[in-house]
């Protein structure tokens, strides 16, 4: 058994070219089944039926694995059940029925409306940096936009008369989305008093620019929103989706239709959207505890 791993390692090295750190993953999952294959006493991968896989996962199971890494698990092993039929080691294929288990659905942070109000008046909005990064966080805020769509927007995406702005999601698919009045003022107030100061000499048709006068980054929003929550006591994991999330999440809460949600967030497919619904139970669940005096 030992031996057909090390020819499985040598093939993907040198024949698929796989990078080191892929291949170490997949011979260490292999090996610890082959460890425990030894230990109910199979000695060869011909011996292998799907019985003694699912004897394995159940193994992995009740020693606390994460679903992800038994799904790493039967990644490798389908991997290397097709190396072994390709060249004729073994007859039959144990993974062909095995299931990778459903993910686990963690529900990311959802900020309140006071944690959202903490955030936004965290930047210094005395000097052309704060002015700039409270725009954006309304602007996220407001509209719901991903990272890599908030730094896309050009001067051109930009209907405030309409209270529109343009942008292009996923799949290249452009969509407009409303724009609420408060962040249509620190646009205009950005674009008067910021953005002239950041641009300088430089020519650019993004919005969001740095200090250089160029396109932001996904990493320096990333920090900016990891720096002004260090600021607040909000004790959540903070990221830039977390404020996409919180924007589909109160809109749900206030009533909003889960099909308009799904158009203003982009999601090709409602069954996405609907993930919010277990976010919006989840904050029903939280009232409920507060205020039924029978809770």
């Amino acid at each position: 058994m030992n031996q057909l791993v090390s020819e499985y390692v040598r093939y993907m090295l040198v024949e698929r070219g796989l990078a080191n750190n892929s291949i170490v993953s997949y011979k260490q999952d292999i090996v610890e089944c082959m460890h425990f294959l030894a230990s109910i006493g199979l000695d060869s991968w011909r011996a292998v039926d799907q019985n003694a896989i699912l004897e394995y996962i159940a193994h992995l199971q009740k020693s606390g694995k994460a679903k992800s890494s038994i799904t790493r698990f039967i990644s490798a092993m389908r991997e290397f059940y097709q190396f072994l039929m390709q060249f004729h080691y073994v007859d039959t294929n144990p993974m062909l029925k095995i299931e990778v288990p459903k993910p686990e659905q963690h529900l990311p942070a959802v900020l309140t409306e006071s944690e959202i109000n903490q955030l936004l008046m965290q930047p210094d909005v005395t000097n052309k940096f704060g002015i700039r990064d409270r725009t954006i966080l309304e602007v996220m805020y407001a509209t719901g936009l991903r990272v890599s769509e908030l730094i896309g927007l050009q001067l051109a995406d930009l209907h405030l008369d309409m209270h529109l702005i343009q942008t292009v999601g996923k799949g290249d698919k452009e969509r407009i989305i409303p724009i609420g009045t408060v962040a249509i003022e620190w646009v205009q107030r950005y674009l008067r008093l910021s953005r002239p100061q950041l641009l300088g000499r430089h020519k650019s048709n993004y919005l969001f620019l740095n200090a250089r006068g160029g396109k932001l980054s996904r990493q320096s929003i990333w920090q900016k929103i990891k720096h002004y929550v260090s600021n607040t006591d909000i004790k959540k994991n903070v990221t830039p989706h977390t404020l996409r999330h919180s924007f589909a999440t109160h809109i749900l809460e206030n009533g909003a239709d889960l099909r308009i949600i799904q158009e203003l967030l982009g999601h090709s497919d409602i069954a996405t959207t609907q993930f919010y619904t277990h976010i919006s139970h989840g904050h029903l669940s939280e009232v409920y505890d507060k205020y039924h005096p029978r809770k």
